[in-house]
């Protein structure tokens, strides 16, 4: 018998419940696990603290052996629409702490753990309209309901696009794409996103779970190494595209952050781009 035992992994019942107040966590017998993203059991809104979480939960799931397969989702008619009106409190009151802290650490370990932690195939689904959707887009397949709508808020509200979301529209969308997009906060339909290869299907909204477990089971009809293995191969674009460009991309965001010297994610900010995008306009400068 060995000197030493392993260590536990993570306990599901445990993390669930240390979870609850920013995901719905439910796995399935066979280690299919669905994870929905909400604020107070509605649509995502942005916050410091959600923020933090998503790395932090997308770390525990990849640590947890039985989990074979992650279904990321967002709750409600919206992906991400708002921000928590106090959710930058923190932010506002010590700038320079947070802008690295949030700004800079938390934001390239959320993609990192996506694409670099789990080990095993992801599916996301975007559920609604929604800024910040570079999660759901990077992930392995990707769905969105008919009523989304992908844009980036980050230069209207005076910010930096590169936080993320430039790795996943240059990758997907090509050079002159992804500079249109991030430039004029192009508001980019489901099918305008299907057709651009954004995302792989456009369901109804009420069929994007199902359908999401429909594929899930095809992909858990082969063996576990060969599931596992596979995302090696699928990701190496996304590995390589992180590696080039995230830790400088947040680097130049933060000190254009700290160069602007005052928050840019307050509720009224935000809200005054979101309703471009409410209202059907396609780009805010129409």
């Amino acid at each position: 018998m060995s000197l030493q035992q392993f260590l536990p992994t993570p306990d599901f019942d445990e993390y669930r419940e240390r979870f609850k107040d920013y995901f719905r966590l439910t796995r399935r017998a066979d280690g299919v696990l669905l994870a929905e993203a909400h604020t107070a059991g509605d649509s995502i809104q942005l916050s410091v603290q959600n923020h933090r979480a998503l790395g932090q939960v997308l770390k525990t799931i990849g640590a947890d052996p039985r989990n074979e397969l992650l279904i990321l989702t967002g709750s409600g008619e919206d992906f991400m629409m708002s921000s928590d009106p106090d959710g930058f409190r923190l932010e506002e009151e010590d700038m320079p702490y947070w802008a690295y802290e949030y700004a800079y650490k938390d934001g390239r370990i959320n993609v990192s753990s996506l694409i670099n932690d789990l080990e095993i195939p992801t599916i996301g689904l975007l559920n609604g309209p929604g800024f910040h959707p570079e999660i759901v887009l990077m992930c392995d397949i990707t769905l969105a309901a008919e009523e989304s709508t992908i844009f980036d808020l980050h230069f209207d509200i005076g910010s930096v696009p590169a936080d993320g979301i430039h790795n996943a529209f240059q990758e997907l969308l090509g050079t002159k794409r992804a500079a249109y997009a991030l430039l004029t906060g192009e508001a980019i339909t489901a099918q305008k996103a299907l057709e651009y290869g954004l995302v792989n299907e456009v369901v109804p909204r009420s069929d994007l779970i199902s359908r999401a477990y429909r594929i899930a089971d095809h992909i858990m009809s082969q063996p576990r190494v060969s599931r596992r293995l596979t995302t090696q191969i699928v990701r190496r674009p996304w590995k390589r595209r992180i590696v080039d460009d995230l830790d400088g991309g947040f680097g130049i965001q933060m000190f254009g952050h700290l160069a602007k010297a005052q928050s840019i994610h307050g509720k009224d900010h935000i809200a005054d781009v979101v309703g471009y995008v409410r209202d059907g306009r396609r780009n805010n400068f129409d």
